[in-house]
């Protein structure tokens, strides 16, 4: 599914559940996934890890001819900045990251100097 999500895309959000403390990562990766139940916690079939989701209101529909339900899922991949701080991401992000202290329900996570530059950022903005 896209990484490029609108509010219209997560009517039927009702909470996101983190895996792992959002306050310690600069940015995670936010998608649409298509699954089987609305409120239990997604499979997860990339590389890397799943650190968040979300889970859907009762009156969230599946699709009609898959029976699949579109959910957030949040994740980072092996390159990603905080398992390779010198890496690929050590200053940018992937196009779908976005700063996790950002993120509700219903809303769109939104890209900040910490997520899209690292840490070094911030600093550097403070001198």
């Amino acid at each position: 599914m896209s990484s490029l999500l609108t509010e219209g895309d997560l009517t039927h959000e009702e909470h996101v559940v983190w895996l792992e403390d959002p306050e310690n990562l600069d940015y995670v990766r936010q998608a649409l996934d298509k699954t089987r139940r609305r409120n239990t916690k997604p499979p997860y079939e990339r590389d890397g890890r799943m650190v968040g989701y979300a889970l859907l209101d009762d009156q969230a529909e599946a699709d009609p001819d898959s029976g699949l339900y579109k959910r957030r899922v949040f994740f980072l991949l092996p390159h990603d900045r905080d398992s390779l701080p010198g890496g690929l991401y050590r200053e940018g992000a992937p196009g779908e990251a976005v700063d996790p202290r950002t993120i509700e329900v219903k809303k769109v996570g939104e890209k900040t100097p910490r997520s899209q530059s690292g840490p070094a950022a911030i600093t550097g903005a403070r001198s």
